[in-house]
């Protein structure tokens, strides 16, 4: 009897064991899903992610936008916990924002797809995504990563004289050693090698909102994730000199 159990619980423990070829598998899927354009419409009902849609869609079509901040509810936050900060920084340099908050990878690119950046020739992206694809489901880095790549050849695509400031995902989790923190770290580490200091430009501004000791505090990120107003001013501080360069403003 005592045999049998063992050999069934060998049996099960062998079955749950991930091999190579199964984590690859994982990894391709998660590629897949992060790179194929998908959008959270209802189809009953519209929500405010289609308002949301419909109304940048018409402030796109209806500025000329030198800036454009890319994101999720970090960047769609500049309208709140930011907009002290943003009033002060961006109004008067015909800045949009066209974050979405609970976006990933696969979003973005929808709204890339369906008019957001039509007709848009904006002199900077300022682009950040990516730790919804962590938080929401896990994704692996280099599935992010992927995701990212593919929005960038799409801005590349509709806009080619227009820069891109890609942001490293902004530190989540209190601890270094959460594995949040570091999938979006490991994400960064593969983002990185997508600039190549001309046109895509990689900016690690993580260190500002960190203790010494790496951990993440609630007076910068009261949720561990999204900033303060006191952290959207970091934020806007440590980019202000690259996106400066990026305009060619004062030159």
């Amino acid at each position: 009897m005592f045999r049998t159990h063992l050999l069934c619980t060998v049996v099960l423990c062998t079955c749950f064991v991930q091999t190579p070829v199964h984590a690859e598998n994982v990894v391709r899927a998660a590629i897949k899903t992060a790179t194929t354009p998908a959008h959270r419409m209802k189809s009953d009902e519209k929500n405010w992610w289609q308002e949301r849609h419909e109304e940048k869609l018409t402030e796109a079509q209806n500025g000329t936008w030198e800036i454009v901040f890319l994101g999720d509810s970090i960047t769609h936050s500049w309208e709140t916990a930011g907009k002290k900060t943003w009033n002060k920084y961006y109004r008067k340099r015909k800045a949009l924002n066209l974050g979405f908050s609970g976006d990933r990878t696969e979003h973005v690119l929808w709204r890339l797809d369906n008019g957001e950046f039509d007709e848009l020739l904006p002199k900077v992206v300022v682009l950040m995504i990516g730790t919804n694809n962590t938080g929401h489901r896990k994704d692996p880095p280099k599935a992010i990563a992927a995701g990212i790549e593919k929005i960038i050849e799409r801005i590349k695509s509709k806009s080619p004289d227009t820069k891109i400031l890609l942001l490293g995902i902004f530190p989540r989790a209190q601890k270094l050693t959460d594995p949040q923190r570091k999938n979006n770290d490991d994400t960064n580490t593969l983002i990185s090698k997508l600039s190549d200091n001309k046109n895509v430009i990689y900016l690690n501004i993580n260190e500002r909102f960190l203790l010494p000791d790496g951990t993440l505090s609630k007076e910068i990120m009261p949720d561990l994730l999204h900033p303060k107003q006191k952290g959207y001013a970091i934020w806007a501080e440590a980019i202000e000199p690259t996106l400066r360069t990026l305009l060619a403003e004062g030159n």
